[in-house]
């Protein structure tokens, strides 16, 4: 009973926000690289990878290009990350014999905090995708043919010449999140909001199954013996490499979100009709390695932000704050 005690859901609720703060701003210029690269068709390479995504984003939007979309990001990745954190902690808690948990179980309470998770998660992926994405639009629009010059001879034409925009990009519109937001709820209702749900749940539930069980026995590992706590760097260490497999693992349903969750498309690309729709598109136009762009830059996203997020755990930032003592799940 004393340990249940210890268990303090707001506390954990402000970990999972201030972890998702701090790693967002850290890993988010990633995290718009991994959506540009994820939304590029096939013969309408914009960018080469990560790196080339990134310095052409700040030649034509400066540093602060980089973190289109951050705003909406910090602000609901808060209850985000909250929700996903504390729902896990709350459900092996629950599930807790003796303070042991089958594999099972683990499992199972990943599966439930990826299913709370959505609730934030989809509204709030609809609404940073739009604007991390503006910036592949405009890039595309400026390398678009603009004038075909064409000899008519009789009843048969020929090309001679095909001229391209060479004028400056044109300027990424600056729409905020409230502006998509209102156009979105008056289009389509509040349901338009969650747009890609059944993709979302799709890639998050079996992240949570994975990342979750894969995190607690990782972290076992590096616990000294049963009276001594598991170092700050085991724990962040932990995070990453779970984070990253997960991430990996779960890539072709990220790669199928996106696409879905993608609101305006560029010149000849494809709208899809749902899940199926989109998976035998992009199977048929672009081959299976289409499923894993962007991989690289989610495993370099997730590593980082999970590892940072079970520091947070660690140290008991919200603990501290609502005068608990600090307690993890995981050192039971």
């Amino acid at each position: 009973m004393a340990q249940q005690q210890q268990i303090s859901l707001p506390a954990k609720l402000i970990n999972g926000g201030v972890a998702g703060i701090v790693g967002v701003t850290c890993v988010f210029p990633i995290d718009l690289a991994k959506t540009r690269l994820q939304n590029q068709r096939s013969g309408q390479q914009i960018y080469k990878n990560m790196m080339d995504c990134l310095i052409k984003t700040v030649r034509s939007d400066g540093y602060f290009g980089m973190y289109r979309g951050a705003a909406v990001n910090l602000t609901l990745v808060t209850p985000e990350k909250a929700i996903k954190l504390a729902a896990n902690d709350f459900f092996r808690h629950q599930l807790s014999k003796d303070g042991k948990l089958t594999v099972f179980k683990e499992m199972l309470a990943g599966c439930c905090a990826g299913m709370c998770q959505v609730t934030v998660t989809t509204p709030m992926e609809m609404l940073k995708i739009q604007m991390q994405d503006a910036g592949r639009i405009t890039a595309q629009q400026r390398v678009m043919p603009s004038v075909v010059t064409t000899l008519k001879m009789g009843g048969t034409s020929a090309v001679l010449c095909r001229s391209y925009n060479t004028n400056p990009a044109p300027q990424v519109m600056r729409l905020s999140a409230t502006q998509i937001t209102r156009e979105l709820l008056k289009t389509k209702g509040f349901l338009g909001l969650y747009k890609g749900l059944g993709a979302t749940l799709m890639r998050d539930i079996p992240f949570s199954v994975i990342y979750f069980p894969l995190f607690a026995h990782l972290h076992q590992l590096g616990k000294p013996s049963p009276e001594e706590s598991v170092p700050f760097y085991w724990s962040f260490m932990s995070g990453c490499l779970a984070g990253c497999v997960a991430a990996v693992a779960v890539s072709p349903c990220d790669v199928v979100k996106t696409r879905l969750q993608s609101l305006k498309k560029g010149a000849n690309e494809e709208t899809y009709n749902g899940i199926v729709d989109c998976v035998r598109k992009i199977l048929k136009k672009e081959g299976p390695g289409a499923f894993l762009k962007g991989a690289s830059c989610r495993a370099l996203v997730i590593a980082p932000l999970f590892g940072i997020a079970q520091v947070i755990y660690f140290v008991g930032v919200g603990e501290i704050l609502l005068g608990y003592t600090p307690h993890s799940i995981y050192s039971s």
